[in-house]
């Protein structure tokens, strides 16, 4: 629940693999002698779809760009859905030795999720607030009680009731009004991430008849309790970039348009200081960002401007007291934190509050009305600093794990004496802590049960660290079972994303558990182009550095194979969205390395993509992978874009994942890398396609259905890995 929906950059556009970065699991497998039936196919490969030798309708540098498959990106076109149709029954035929295994992992995997679930409240404007799930239900019920001991529970929106006879459904935000009396919340009802909002009194239970539809889930209340900002996408690019004002009570087609972002390579968002007492209207794109403000209480005003956008100057604002806190990359590459007053809010009136340090990432700060907290990391690892207003020495929370993640909870007011933060690692379940800000003490609020049982001390995490072949040292955190054989040849899957800056953290997963159970070893590659080793490590892999990225993920495959980690025949490698890009270049790099490959919604068409600016994220990513109207960036592009560059050599075996209703990997780039493998590749190794018919970039909807798809990622790779011994 955003109740309080602090404003930072947009964040939600990116090519983000699936539940971001999608967390793939496993199960518990008894007989692996039918795994190994499962790897062979059955039956006999689809042909490719239809080439069509027309040449596409993009032109690069003066040349028009042939393209035999790009009429697959018709979505309505009967073809076109008569070849993902066929692929999806190949790949039930090939995988038809693995039925029942796959029935026997998805009940394995669902029964570690607890049925009665609930989240651990917190404290906002009078009411404690709290997510729960109930019995067989697929969805959260969002719920409150009044702050004292003996207060019913309300059921502010009820994601079963919504969901219910859906084949997909998402609940996207859910904001109460500062008077407690009503509730926003926004739904998807097909996985395009095209919302409608809706709206209920508090007092009466009753849905109000106002609806906003196709809209974004970015939404906040002002505080006259009538007045709501909502942020709308272009229907072709999907591009948020303009802010509208709704008042209850009237009809939509009423609100007036606060603010229109008209650069094409931005996006735009809406939110409020945690204070309450500001609404943010931010623009963004991947190296530059913007804010606008309005007092919270005066929704109607003219907004003003915080600092004008600069290139490469990224900042968020934050309020307390008569002050902005701004954490900025202003002549700071790992940012610092800045302070301004708020009615002289330009960079001429800032003043340091935390410096700059060349081995310490500012990633986020969190105010309370005595102390200031600051989340940084160095080396890779999360740290949390307390640091009173007053002065005196600062106090860091202890983490004891030598690879975990940690990070915020909900803190949604100044005032409160405990900081909220949850920490997990390969080997500790998700554990939500109230930190006492005066004392240091800590209590555990919570830790995810595991149905079945879990006992951590079959496990150990490790980190280790990979020589890149440029002399870079990549860090890798690893978990494995201690009383399984470890004979220097244990079968290893190896997860990677490296893209857009964003870390990919060493977090527990209790499905998981089936796999290492079954020897297998699990690592992250935390590759250049994330940020576990601050801004450089990004810098170092993005635009002309993007190659790093992919021969860093090699290079830790080899090193996991020479440290024994793994065996030379029995190593795995999995990443999707932007890390199935990493994965299908490393298939073109290195087509030797691995037995068996992994590729979920996987951003493959990298050029024909970029090269066409009426579709989703085009020119708000060209910060990212270069912008191909430009001849240097279009050639570095082509030379590594996985779709451009399939060969005619053995691939190892691959399952690639998609959704028909993606909005950020169209279907057709999974589609159409297939399609040319299908007609080019060499050797008799595994080539399968699932489309998902009915849903988007995070498959399907619901806790339970989601991992269907997660039974089939793990029968395929066991079966591979048995049959690699």
């Amino acid at each position: 629940m955003n109740h309080v929906n602090q404003a930072k950059p947009v964040r939600k556009a990116p090519r983000m693999a699936r539940n971001g970065p999608r967390a793939i699991s496993a199960a518990l497998v008894l007989g692996l002698g039918l795994l190994a039936r499962a790897a062979e196919p059955p039956v006999r490969a689809p042909e490719p779809p239809r080439a069509r030798v027309a040449p596409t309708e993009l032109e690069a540098h003066g040349q028009v760009r042939v393209d035999p498959y790009f009429w697959l990106n018709r979505r309505d076109d009967p073809e076109v859905l008569a070849y993902l149709q066929a692929e999806n029954e190949y790949l039930e035929g090939a995988m038809a030795g693995s039925r029942a295994l796959r029935e026997t992992l998805f009940e394995e995997i669902v029964n570690r999720i607890p049925k009665d679930d609930t989240s651990v409240p917190y404290r906002f404007n009078g009411y404690d607030y709290y997510r729960r799930f109930e019995g067989e239900g697929e969805y959260p019920l969002y719920c409150r009680r009044a702050a004292n001991p003996d207060a019913p529970e309300e059921i502010l929106v009820n994601g079963n009731e919504l969901g219910r006879g859906r084949s997909f459904f998402e609940i996207g935000a859910v904001a109460v009004s500062p008077g407690n009396d009503r509730v926003a919340f926004a739904v998807d009802t097909v996985g395009r991430r095209f919302y409608d909002l809706r709206f209920r009194d508090l007092k009466t239970g009753r849905l109000l008849p106002e609806e906003i539809r196709q809209v974004t889930d970015n939404l906040v209340w002002a505080e006259d309790n009538q007045t709501l900002f909502y942020t709308r996408q272009d229907p072709e690019t999907l591009r948020a970039y303009q802010i509208y004002r709704h008042r209850l009570g009237t009809h939509p087609s009423e609100d007036i348009l606060v603010y229109e972002e008209p650069d094409p390579i931005y996006a735009c968002a809406v939110g409020k200081s945690k204070s309450r007492q500001y609404l943010f209207v931010v623009s963004d794109h991947l190296q530059s960002t913007e804010y606008r403000f309005v007092a919270a209480d005066q929704p109607e005003t003219a907004l003003r401007l915080v600092q004008p956008r600069q290139a490469g100057h990224l900042y968020s604002v934050e309020h307390l007291g008569d002050a902005f806190y701004l954490r900025t990359n202003w002549e700071a590459e790992n940012y610092r934190l800045m302070k301004t007053p708020v009615d002289r809010p330009g960079l001429e009136h800032w003043t340091e509050v935390i410096p700059h340090r060349e081995r310490v990432l500012l990633e986020e700060i969190e105010l309370f009305r005595d102390f200031l907290v600051a989340v940084e990391r160095v080396d890779g690892l999360v740290r949390m600093r307390v640091q009173p207003w007053s002065g005196g020495a600062a106090r860091e929370v202890l983490f004891d794990e030598p690879a975990y993640a940690a990070g915020l909870g909900d803190n949604a007011e100044l005032d409160l004496p405990t900081l909220r933060y949850e920490y997990t690692s390969l080997t500790t379940p998700k554990s939500v802590y109230d930190y006492d800000l005066a004392t240091g003490t800590r209590t555990l609020r919570k830790r995810d049960l595991i149905p079945g049982g879990f006992n951590p001390a079959l496990y150990r995490t490790e980190r280790l660290w990979a020589p890149a072949r440029d002399g870079a040292r990549v860090p890798i955190s690893l978990v494995y079972r201690v009383d399984r054989l470890r004979d220097g040849s244990p079968p290893l899957l190896l997860y990677g994303y490296g893209s857009y800056g964003y870390s990919s953290e060493p977090e527990f997963r209790p499905d998981r558990l089936s796999l290492l159970d079954r020897g297998f070893t699990f690592a992250i590659a935390h590759i250049r182009g994330g940020q576990e080793l601050g801004r450089r490590w990004y810098d170092q892999g993005r635009l002309h550095q993007k190659l790093n990225t992919f021969t860093d993920f090699i290079d830790c495959a080899e090193f996991l194979v020479r440290e024994g980690q793994a065996g030379r025949a029995r190593i795995y490698g999995y990443g999707g969205s932007a890390g199935g890009l990493l994965i299908g270049a490393v298939a073109n790099l290195r087509p030797d390395l691995f037995h068996g490959l992994v590729a979920a919604v996987p951003f493959v068409d990298v050029v024909t993509t970029m090269l066409d600016d009426t579709i989703p994220l085009t020119t708000f990513e060209y910060e990212e992978w270069g912008n191909p109207h430009v001849k240097a960036d279009y050639d570095y592009m082509l030379a590594y874009s996985p779709y451009d560059n399939v060969r005619a050599v053995a691939y190892p075996h691959l399952l690639v994942l998609a959704g028909l209703h993606d909005s950020q990997v169209q279907y057709w780039e999974p589609a159409k890398w297939v399609a040319k493998l299908r007609a080019t590749a060499a050797g008799r190794n595994q080539l399968l396609l699932k489309t998902d018919l009915e849903a988007g970039h995070g498959g399907a909807s619901g806790r339970f259905k989601r991992h269907q798809d997660t039974a089939l990622i793990y029968a395929f790779l066991l079966g591979l890995a048995e049959q690699g011994k």
